[in-house]
């Protein structure tokens, strides 16, 4: 039931939003002749589309070039290959594994399902939750696209990179020494040992990686098929990012936005409920977030780029699919205080005021 509310809630939700603004671009005055209270003018819905194409123009080359990075590496990188780069020893694994996002840049929904395999394939479960929360932010089509969005402040691309590896390994360090559990569905009675190790979880999933007995044209033209259909999954989000994010640049006054921006909590709340509710693919919530560069405060939008990569609520449900309920719990409250307590600290001592 739960797949389905997700599968063909976004689906109606996204055709309703584009259905609105069709009929706004092409008649404004619509709604303002229906009477209603304080509709806003024609100049309000001109500033939205003017708002709305720029984030979209800027996002929409880094959300193809991310797709198409993804599907080859979904297509022409073994999985065996990933297993033998990560080392025996705890402490190295987890480095690894926040930097095999560097060498593996696949988006956070890529992501899910192939440490899903690599878990139970013999990963350790650590490395392989590390790998999730840190990869699609350690990635260099992330880290070109956030440049771009904000040039004139890379510290703010620093501190997203800094926080990211920081957040991933406190998490990787906690799950390496207390979860003694295998938090995998259909594994209940699987323990883990102390290298974190699951037992007799040998379940192959051979439907995903069919393609990997084709060759040539075949794998180029599955990786095409891959990169478009990803391209259409992604865009949906996108689009509902983008124009939720120019109506609050527009309609929401800007006294109120300033206020709840330069809160010492409540933008750090605001925007960690906004990037959950979003669902962004790393690739393009940057430019998202410098939109908001006047209104919120630099330790927020950092909030903003590290919370909304590792968990939102697209992602949730692929980690429930997964995951057992109390683990995503347990990730979920550790992502929570550790990039809510992480923003805060790099705040304070090196990003200044925007």
């Amino acid at each position: 039931m739960r797949t389905l509310i997700y599968r063909y809630g976004i689906h109606a939700v996204f055709i309703a939003i584009i259905g609105l603004f069709l009929v706004l671009s092409f008649d404004p005055g619509l709604f303002a002749r229906l009477s209603l209270p304080d509709w806003p003018s024609m100049q309000s819905f001109s500033t939205f589309k003017t708002i709305l194409l720029g984030i979209l123009l800027e996002t929409l080359p880094f959300l193809l070039l991310g797709v198409f990075v993804s599907s080859f590496m979904q297509l022409f990188i073994s999985e065996s290959l990933i297993r033998k780069i990560i080392p025996r020893n705890p402490l190295l694994g987890i480095l690894v594994a926040c930097l095999l996002g560097f060498l593996f840049p696949v988006c956070e929904c890529g992501l899910i399902p192939i440490v899903r395999r690599l878990i139970a394939k013999g990963m350790p479960l650590y490395i392989g939750v590390v790998f999730i929360l840190a990869g699609p932010i350690v990635n260099p089509v992330v880290i070109a696209a956030t440049y771009t969005a904000f040039r004139t402040r890379p510290e703010l691309v620093y501190s997203r990179l800094g926080l990211a590896l920081l957040a991933g390994i406190t998490i990787g360090m906690i799950i390496y020494k207390f979860v003694r559990y295998n938090p995998l569905k259909n594994d209940s009675a699987t323990p883990i040992d102390q290298d974190g190790h699951g037992h007799g979880s040998h379940h192959h999933n051979h439907h995903h990686h069919g393609h990997q007995h084709q060759h040539g044209g075949g794998k180029f033209l599955a990786m095409m098929d891959h990169a478009g259909s990803e391209f259409f999954d992604m865009g949906k989000y996108v689009m509902v990012g983008s124009i939720l994010t120019a109506a609050i640049q527009t309609f929401l006054p800007r006294a109120s936005l300033a206020s709840i921006g330069q809160g010492e909590w409540s933008s750090h709340l605001f925007m960690m409920g906004f990037a959950y509710l979003l669902s962004l693919c790393s690739t393009s919530d940057a430019f998202v977030a410098s939109s908001f560069v006047t209104t919120f405060s630099s330790a927020s939008l950092l909030t903003f780029l590290v919370f909304g990569p590792m968990l939102d609520f697209k992602s949730t449900l692929m980690l429930l699919s997964v995951f057992k309920s109390r683990f995503v719990l347990l990730l979920t409250i550790l992502i929570a205080i550790s990039v809510l307590a992480g923003s805060v600290i790099i705040g304070h001592f090196y990003l200044s005021p925007l």
